[in-house]
């Protein structure tokens, strides 16, 4: 199956500012990312960014980067700006991979591709939430699906809610019915063209959940448990510490 990564890395972050350029066990966090991607079955790899210092930093790392407008919302549209300069087709499977994600396993770069099919033009991840207090943390994104592997919604709230179980508060533990979902995403060219071209849904912004555009424009998006483990992304000073130790254990 061929498919191409793209990278989306915006310079400036609120709260870790140049974060694409943070060292990482001597390496810019990008080229982490970038390496991770490469190891993976992509037929091509570009990271997408607003500043050429991204770029630069990328040095012999062996992917493509690209300068990209600074005004883009979000990196799906710094995606589709890559994909259209590349005229690629609309049928080309394209996926995002978080340009803070330096720990991504390739595998799971790979899993997300091939769940690409007639049905569902969109696919992405989940793994279990094994911490209570992740169910009710609004910065651990859950999502629910059908028994066929469709994403029925995406919300920062609880879900599924535990009728009896949840009535006093937080138990002390939980099942196995809550998933995390993970932030990477695969499309068809086209199915990313149309997303971007949609208006905000009001879903969307109640939840601050960009997903949901595409679940409100009735898009099938395939979803699946993780094949490994995916650490999360670095958004925090304590994600660095956390990104440092793994990597200091394996390098």
């Amino acid at each position: 199956m061929r498919y191409r990564v793209v990278i989306p890395a915006r310079y400036g972050s609120t709260r870790l500012p140049g974060k694409p350029l943070m060292d990482l066990a001597g390496k810019p966090m990008i080229q982490r990312v970038a390496e991770q991607a490469l190891m993976s079955s992509a037929s091509g790899v570009v990271v997408a960014t607003d500043d050429r210092r991204v770029v630069d930093a990328l040095g012999g790392s062996g992917a493509e980067a690209m300068l990209t407008r600074n005004d883009h919302r979000s990196g799906s549209d710094r995606v589709m700006e890559v994909v259209d300069a590349r005229g690629w087709p609309d049928d080309e499977i394209v996926v995002n991979v978080q340009g803070d994600e330096p720990l991504i396993p390739p595998v799971v770069i790979d899993q997300v591709a091939a769940l690409i099919d007639d049905e569902c033009d969109v696919a992405t991840l989940g793994e279990p939430i094994v911490e209570t207090a992740d169910v009710f943390d609004p910065n651990v994104v859950k999502v629910v699906a059908d028994r066929r592997g469709r994403a029925l919604y995406f919300s920062r709230a609880p879900i599924p809610w535990h009728r009896d179980g949840f009535g006093d508060g937080p138990p002390a533990r939980i099942g196995t019915a809550w998933r995390r979902h993970i932030g990477i995403y695969a499309y068809r060219a086209a199915a990313l063209r149309a997303f971007v071209s949609y208006t905000p849904s009001p879903l969307e912004e109640l939840e601050a959940l960009e997903q949901l555009r595409l679940l409100d424009h009735g898009h099938a998006i395939a979803m699946a448990e993780a094949h490994a483990p995916v650490p999360g992304g670095v958004d925090t000073p304590a994600d660095v510490e956390r990104v440092l130790g793994v990597l200091r254990g394996v390098e």
